[in-house]
């Protein structure tokens, strides 16, 4: 890796983020952190993946700005190895992909817009998330902050609509049950082999805003929907989210980073 500390471009409250910070600091990768108003992530991913991607997590490191978090903790595998996320054995390796690309595509979309319907339906709350990430006087003007996150996850998400939003707490339960039925099939505590791996990072980062584990982005106090509550206690006693907890626990350091905009250096 070279001498240049990569850059990581992210949004504090996204699991997809989340995912790539947790790969970031497990290797112990020095690295400085870009967090830009909500949004303007979008033109700031075009810019700087050169069209490429319209999403963060993107990564700076070496010369290239990588999108996509699959394609960033490959990156990572490769530029420290140790220690590692990826299983040495070709099968188990082959599975732990299989395993992060499923949790990829199947949860990680779904999980993001139930929880944006959601704060949807409670604009005061969304209002009050919305205003702990974005910098200096914006944050004071809760109302106006509020309105563009309703409006931005309407757009980009569809995250308004009842159907939309049914559908994606069908595959968020249908999730927690293909992992569980994973972690019942294992030897062990992990989805794969007898270590931890891209597979349960990748699934317990992405079910964090379900579960809301205490190592989480969302520091203690975070305004919560009262559907989200609800649901999280309807699913409290699931053996895969008490796992989510276990892994957050055992593998999240350090454990939480800042819910703030500000760069981070």
């Amino acid at each position: 890796m070279s001498a240049t500390k990569p850059t990581l471009w992210h949004i504090p409250v996204s699991h997809y983020s989340e995912k790539v910070r947790w790969a970031l600091d497990h290797k112990r990768v020095d690295h400085v952190r870009r967090a830009p108003i909500p949004g303007t992530h979008i033109p700031i991913a075009l810019w700087l993946t050169h069209g490429a991607s319209m999403t963060f997590p993107v990564l700076q490191v070496d010369g290239r700005a990588l999108g996509d978090s699959t394609a960033i903790v490959a990156a990572l595998e490769e530029l420290r190895p140790e220690p590692p996320l990826y299983p040495a054995d070709p099968d188990e390796r082959a599975r732990a992909l299989a395993l992060e690309e499923f949790f990829d595509e199947e949860l990680g979309p779904h999980a993001r817009l139930l929880v944006f319907h959601e704060l949807i339906d409670e604009p005061d709350v969304f209002a009050e998330l919305a205003s702990r990430t974005v910098p200096g006087p914006l944050s004071q003007v809760k109302s106006l902050t509020g309105a563009y996150a309703r409006i931005f996850t309407s757009l980009r998400y569809g995250a308004q609509r009842d159907d939309a939003a049914a559908a994606a707490r069908v595959k968020v339960l249908a999730a927690l049950e293909r992992l569980e039925a994973e972690l019942a099939a294992a030897d062990g505590d992990y989805l794969v082999g007898d270590r931890f791996s891209v597979a349960d990072l990748t699934a317990a980062a992405l079910f964090y805003p379900v579960v809301d584990p205490d190592e989480g982005p969302l520091p203690p106090g975070t305004p919560t929907p009262a559907a989200i509550a609800a649901f999280r206690a309807s699913l409290a006693e699931r053996p895969g989210v008490r796992w989510v907890k276990e892994m957050f626990r055992r593998h999240r350091r350090p454990a939480r980073a800042p819910l703030t905009a500000a760069a981070e250096g």
